[in-house]
């Protein structure tokens, strides 16, 4: 059991968890080559702010990771050994399983409605999908008649293409037009899946939402709490070097600073991220009325940190301003910000570490089983009785910190037993 659920309330929940790195990323100019700054993204950033002057860090980032010609997600496979970085579900299958017996226990708390929407939020290759389908799969006597359908978030024609090979027993194909469903299939488990590039087209009815590491790649704007008050951190054109960017404090309020900080703010430097804050609340209002659960996974603190935007390319730390749409951009969430954009139409729980919601969920015994059928395996090759050669399992303990990588959630006060 989850210790972070209510057990006297059986509506949907909303939790906020928070990761922390499974691998050690740090500065190493040694082992980073250096790239190239003439980048299509580069050279029309320098022509926008030299005719317009310096741009919010949430444009940077914006132009930078979802350009439509050559933003970050748009042309690039980040993902896995060979990318940028590499996520829970590509590691081992046990993230993704339990996450799925989540789910399922999400909608049988919530009275076992008749049709079950499984909405993803970034899906990445689909493995964390994949995972939670199988689960379904096995438990198909529990979730009986339920019209179950996937329904998928994705920006990148080239992520999406990967889902669709992951996912699908066709592949699919593009759907014809700018419809709201871009691409369509049906999955190896027989469920009908979509693709959306906007939330607001997911339909409506009992939905579980599943964000992990979705958020922490929403555009931020950045503060500076100065002797004239909170200044908004821009980017612009170093007088030194006209082909290089740098960061620059705005000489007077922007909109941003007016209206995004909190009267009660304490700290010195601040990051916002009003997109994350829209779609919190979208996911609020459906799960209010029509039912449902939303799980947060992501880097990202309580309110407490301050400077968190870095890059990261071939799985090291890279220079934010270096050659953009060639390196992940990435800021730690705020789960007390996003926490406040729910409002009072939800209840939210969390956020709880990494370390606490898997043991919760019971990845002590799963594991205990996954390793006993390994020494299984490994005895019956040390016998010649099993091939030697692709050995048919992986196991993968994950590094149960307390720091840095948070779950949040929310539960829908309309439906109270």
């Amino acid at each position: 059991n989850n210790t972070t659920l209510n057990t006297k309330r059986s509506p949907p929940i909303l939790i906020f968890m928070r990761w922390t790195m499974w691998q050690n990323r740090s500065w190493s100019n040694s082992s980073i080559q250096r790239l190239e700054s003439n980048s299509s993204i580069h050279k029309h950033l320098i022509s926008k702010i030299t005719a317009t002057g310096p741009i919010s860090v949430a444009e940077y980032m914006r132009e930078a990771l979802t350009n439509p010609v050559a933003g970050y997600y748009v042309k690039n496979d980040m993902l896995g050994a060979g990318g940028d970085f590499i996520t829970s579900p590509e590691i081992s299958q046990i993230f993704g399983e339990l996450l799925g017996v989540w789910c399922i226990s999400e909608w049988m708390a919530a009275g076992k409605s008749n049709t079950f929407q499984l909405v993803e939020l970034g899906p990445g290759r689909g493995s964390l999908a994949s995972d939670i389908l199988r689960v379904f799969s096995q438990l198909k006597t529990v979730l009986g008649e339920t019209d179950i359908s996937v329904h998928l978030v994705e920006v990148s024609p080239k992520l999406s293409q990967f889902q669709a090979e992951c996912l699908t027993v066709d592949n699919t194909q593009p759907n014809d037009g700018d419809q709201p469903v871009y691409r369509s299939g049906t999955t190896r488990t027989g469920l009908p899946i979509y693709w959306y590039r906007r939330i607001e087209d997911i339909p409506r009815g009992f939905s579980v939402f599943l964000a992990h590491e979705f958020f922490d790649a929403i555009p931020v704007h950045k503060f500076q709490r100065t002797e004239k008050g909170w200044r908004e951190v821009m980017v612009d054109i170093d007088p030194e070097s006209p082909e290089k960017l740098r960061f620059v404090v705005s000489h007077s309020p922007t909109l941003a600073s007016s209206i995004l900080i909190q009267k009660d703010e304490n700290r010195q430097h601040v990051e916002v991220c009003p997109e994350g804050g829209v779609i919190v609340q979208k996911l609020t209002n459906q799960i209010a009325e029509d039912g449902g659960a939303a799980l947060i996974v992501d880097y990202g603190h309580d309110g407490t940190k301050t400077d968190t935007f870095r890059g990261f390319k071939g799985h090291q730390l890279h220079n934010v301003l270096e050659a953009p749409g060639m390196a992940d951009l990435t800021a730690d969430v705020d789960f007390s910000y996003l926490r406040k954009m729910t409002g009072n139409e939800v209840t939210c729980l969390g956020p709880i570490t990494q370390r606490s919601f898997l043991k919760n969920m019971g990845i002590d015994s799963r594991l205990q089983v996954r390793m006993t059928t390994l020494m299984s395996v490994c005895s019956l090759q040390k016998h010649s009785e099993f091939p030697k050669e692709n050995p048919p399992l992986c196991i993968f303990a994950f590094p149960l910190s307390d720091t840095q990588y948070s779950v949040h959630g929310a539960d829908d006060l309309n439906q109270v037993c």
